[in-house]
């Protein structure tokens, strides 16, 4: 099945990429709310985003991927749980898995864990794709503040602090909420964050 790519995405996604790969950072459309994205294995863009949204980096931050695989190689153990939740989430579901591997130390919380999203939505998962690897997604907001319900909430102390802003899905105006969050251990024990 070959996917229908709106105009502009491409060049948009490409250029992202440029930047992160780079070391910048970015402010982009994801499956959620609006986010700041950097190389999730690059610990000098990670602290960028900390000290942009003004945030302890002892409260770990999420990252997107675009594919099973993926997934598998951002953490050391995937729990047969994890794919059934993942296959049943009607909605974007974040999982904080036990042990992160292959990402930038202070992505992690303390306890070594990390929590991922397996994006289905085009744009972030093109980046994703396009970086051949998993894409720091955090609120594009202050620590503290609101996040964005859409493109037009975004502060422009924030939209300044970035390297880029993406040029796609900046018009929509439907109200985007968080993902839902839950945290999986090893042994399979489940706790909702939210």
């Amino acid at each position: 099945m070959r996917l229908s790519i709106p105009d502009g995405y491409l060049a948009d996604v490409r250029e992202a990429v440029r930047i992160m790969q780079a070391g910048g950072v970015i402010l982009y459309p994801t499956d959620t709310i609006w986010g700041l994205g950097c190389d999730a294995r690059n610990a000098e863009a990670v602290q960028r985003i900390y000290d942009i949204k003004q945030r302890q980096d002892s409260k770990a931050l999420i990252c997107l991927v675009d594919s099973e695989l993926r997934l598998e190689q951002s953490v050391e153990h995937v729990p047969e749980v994890a794919w059934q939740l993942i296959e049943c989430a009607e909605e974007p579901l974040t999982i904080i898995y036990d042990h992160g591997k292959g990402l930038a130390p202070n992505l992690l919380a303390e306890d070594g864990s990390v929590g991922i999203r397996l994006t289905r939505e085009l744009f972030s998962m093109l980046l994703c794709q396009h970086m051949r690897g998993p894409v720091v997604s955090t609120s594009a907001n202050i620590s503290g503040e609101p996040s964005p319900k859409t493109f037009r909430d975004i502060s422009p102390a924030l939209l300044e602090a970035v390297d880029y802003v993406c040029l796609s899905r900046r018009k929509e105006r439907t109200p985007a909420q968080p993902s839902h969050i839950i945290k999986l251990t090893d042994s399979a024990q489940v706790t909702v964050i939210r």
